[in-house]
């Protein structure tokens, strides 16, 4: 059953990069599964709007095949109730990936936000955690360069499947973050041979580490996760979205530092609600409305404002790189 799954192994005695295999993979699946097919094809009628915050700007996208994501219902009983979609055993017949190392399954989002999206599933089912994979996270992010960046949602930050650790992968630089991160940061803090910034005039609580060396990238960010533990008074991973990229021998990571999982509008009723739910992709300044009244409707004060309350404080922001 699982070799069935398995369209190509990463690495292989061919030598073939996880990019090449991953594109491949993707081109591939678009002949052999509909699914896909249909949702790469419904891609073309997919419309954006620009939004001009001020001091910085997002894209809306409207994208009615992400409502499954976007809605899920994530609470303890729901997912207890339905069969998790990212188990192999559970996967559509068509769908194949490639093993990464043995543990992860690189597959082919049905519902794609990009014309190449990746879901990067554990073979095994166990919680969503990033510190418990942050070395195989940055395994990814360089092994997936130049051509794709990586990312994560956590358990309480918009993933569709706590219960099943995952990571995502988008071509890079399509996430407005990506792009403006650089030119915002004000260098905080060094450790080792790792650079520690925050971001100014974002509206959103960030903090970059950028190094060249994987255990100290590994190891500082694990600081960092203790560090908002503490700060935030959790016992819990911390709520945390991550985009990670490496390039030109170093990795970046984006870590977007959460309060809280769902805007207030989302619970709303009627036409007050407004079906956003933000994890990295969103919260990187690419908001996928699924619905139309949202996306014709949605201003940069409401941006702002969804931002803001899923946000930490700027206080809040430098003591936690103060305890790093």
């Amino acid at each position: 059953m699982f070799s069935q799954k398995v369209y190509s192994h990463f690495p292989n005695s061919s030598h073939d990069s996880l990019s090449h295999l991953s594109h491949d993979l993707y081109a591939n699946q678009q002949k052999q599964w509909q699914m896909l097919a249909d949702g790469v094809s419904a891609l073309e009628n997919v419309q954006t709007r620009a939004i001009d915050c001020g001091t910085f700007s997002v894209r809306l996208q409207y994208n009615p095949k992400r409502i499954v994501s976007t809605g899920a219902k994530v609470d303890a009983a729901s997912i207890k109730e339905r069969k998790c979609f990212l188990c192999v055993a559970n996967l559509p017949a068509e769908q194949q990936g490639v093993l990464f190392k043995e543990k992860y399954l690189v597959l082919c989002n049905p519902m794609p936000i990009f014309k190449e999206h990746f879901t990067i599933s554990h073979i095994d089912h166990i919680p969503q955690s990033i510190e418990e994979q942050i070395l195989v996270f940055l395994e990814l992010a360089k092994e997936l360069s130049p051509e794709y960046s990586i990312f994560y949602n956590g358990p309480k930050c918009g993933a569709s499947a706590p219960d099943h650790m995952h990571f995502q992968a988008s071509p890079a630089g399509l996430i407005p973050a990506e792009n403006e991160i650089d030119e915002r940061r004000e260098i905080k803090k060094q450790i080792g041979v790792v650079t520690i910034s925050a971001v100014k005039n974002y509206e959103r609580s960030v903090i970059v580490l950028e190094g060249k060396n994987e255990q100290e990238m590994e190891l500082t960010f694990l600081r960092l996760a203790g560090a908002m533990r503490v700060v935030l008074n959790t016992n819990e991973e911390p709520m945390m979205n991550v985009i990670g990229s490496f390039d030109d021998g170093k990795w970046r990571l984006i870590v977007f530092v959460r309060s809280k999982h769902r805007p207030a509008v989302f619970f709303k009723e009627g036409n007050d609600k407004i079906l956003i739910s933000p994890a990295a992709v969103d919260i990187g300044g690419l908001v996928v409305t699924p619905m139309e009244k949202d996306f014709r409707t949605v201003d940069a004060e409401m941006i702002k404002n969804i931002y803001e309350e899923v946000s930490i404080s700027n206080d809040v922001l430098r003591t936690i790189i103060e305890k790093i």
